[in-house]
C-alpha cells in the first residue's frame, strides 16, 4: 500500500510512531547518571560551588543527577566512600595520604581551592605568626595530626604553648594574649559580631602545602568510569566559578540544607574566599581552576613524612591523579 492509498488513521500512525520511537531513543541516550557527593561538614559558603552546580543546572548540563549530602562531626566520609555509600566525597590531602598508607584504594581527582582554609586568629596587635612564639595557642585535637607539626617546625613553637580548643570563643574574647585556630569565615565572623578586633593568618599563605576542599573518589571509579569522573569534575569547577560570580542560587540551597546558616555569615564567607584567592590564586591563575600538580603533592608528602605523620615508603602518587584537571583550563 502506498502512502497515497493509506487510510487517514494509517497515515497518522505512520507519522506518530517513528517520532515516538525517536523520542524514546533520545531519552534513553540522555538518561542522567546518578551521583552522590558527601561534603565534609554542614552546608556553608565553603561548599557553595557544589550547591551552585545543582541550583543552576550545571550538573544536569553534563548528564548528572547529583545528590548532595552533608557531613558532620559523626560522619566518616572515607568510610562511607569505601563502603559505596557515596560516589565522591569532599576530601583533604592528609586524610587521603593516610588512607593510601592503610591500603585504601581512594584517590583525589580535583581540588576546589588552591589553598587549605585552616589558619590562626589572633588579636589585632599581632602582625605575624612569628610573633606567637611563647604565647598560648588554642588548638583542637585534630591539629596534632595536621597543621600543628608544621607550625611548630616553621616557627619554633613548643608543645607547652598549646592548649585544647573546645570550639568556645569565650576564652579568646576574654584574654587578649590568646591565639587560636580558625577558619576564615567562622571564628573571625564571630569575633566581628562580638566587637572583638582580630587578625586572621591563612597557613597556606605561609607555606602550608595541602590543597583545600578536594574531590575524592575510589580508584576503581577512575578506572571504570573516567567519563563520569571527568563530567563531575568539570561541572563542579564550573559551579565554583559561577558561585563566586553570583552566589544567590547556591545560597538558597545551602540555607535549605542548613537553616542555621545566616545570609550575613554566607556573605562574609564568600567575601573572604575572594580576598584570600583560594579558588583563583596560585597555579589556578595560570593553569585554570581545579588544577593540581605533582610538585604540590610531593611537598605535602614530604611534610607528613618529616612530621612523622606518614611512612616514607607510602606510594603517595596513588593519592591523586591530574588526568581530569591538567587540560581542564577553566580560567577563573
Amino acid at each position: 500500500m502506498t502512502t497515497a492509498t493509506r487510510s487517514p488513521l494509517g497515515r497518522l500512525l505512520g507519522t506518530i510512531l517513528p517520532a515516538a520511537l525517536l523520542a524514546f531513543g533520545a531519552s534513553t541516550v540522555q538518561a542522567e547518571d546518578k551521583v552522590t557527593f558527601l561534603t565534609s561538614w554542614y552546608a556553608q559558603a565553603e561548599h557553595g560551588g557544589f550547591y551552585q552546580a545543582v541550583a543552576k543546572g550545571i550538573y544536569k548540563k553534563y548528564g548528572l543527577d547529583v545528590t548532595l549530602k552533608m557531613g558532620g562531626p559523626q560522619v566518616n566520609g572515607m568510610q562511607l566512600l569505601t563502603a559505596g555509600q557515596a560516589d565522591f566525597i569532599m576530601g583533604y590531602d592528609l586524610q587521603v595520604l593516610n588512607s593510601i598508607e592503610k591500603g585504601m584504594p581512594v584517590t583525589t581527582v580535583a581540588t576546589s581551592f588552591q589553598k587549605d582554609l585552616q589558619g590562626m586568629m589572633t588579636h589585632d596587635d599581632v602582625k605575624s605568626l612569628a610573633e606567637l612564639k611563647g604565647k598560648t595557642i588554642l588548638a583542637g585535637t585534630t591539629a596534632h595530626t595536621t597543621w600543628l607539626p608544621w607550625i611548630k617546625a616553621r616557627y619554633g613553637f613548643t608543645d607547652a604553648q598549646f592548649r585544647p580548643y573546645t570550639f568556645n570563643l569565650q576564652p579568646f574574647f576574654a584574654d587578649a594574649t590568646l591565639a587560636q585556630q580558625a577558619y576564615p569565615s567562622s571564628e573571625p565572623f564571630q569575633a566581628m559580631k562580638n566587637g572583638v578586633k582580630a587578625n586572621f593568618f591563612l597557613f597556606a599563605d605561609e607555606g602550608y602545602p595541602p590543597y583545600g576542599t578536594t574531590i575524592v573518589t575510589m580508584q576503581k571509579t577512575v578506572a571504570d568510569k573516567p567519563d563520569l569522573v571527568a563530567r563531575f569534575v568539570k561541572a563542579s569547577i564550573e559551579g565554583w566559578k559561577s558561585y563566586l560570580a553570583d552566589p544567590a542560587a547556591g545560597n538558597e540551597l545551602i540555607k535549605k540544607d542548613n537553616p542555621k546558616m545566616e545570609d550575613e555569615q554566607i556573605a562574609f564567607g564568600v567575601k573572604r574566599m575572594k580576598e584570600l584567592k583560594v579558588f583563583d590564586g596560585g597555579d589556578a591563575a595560570k593553569y585554570g581552576a581545579g588544577i593540581m600538580t605533582d610538585a604540590r603533592w610531593e611537598q605535602t608528602y614530604k611534610f607528613m613524612v618529616g612530621a612523622g605523620l606518614l611512612k616514607a615508603d607510602t606510594d603517595w602518587k596513588k593519592a591523586y591523579t591530574t588526568q581530569f584537571v591538567k587540560d581542564l583550563k577553566i580560567m577563573p
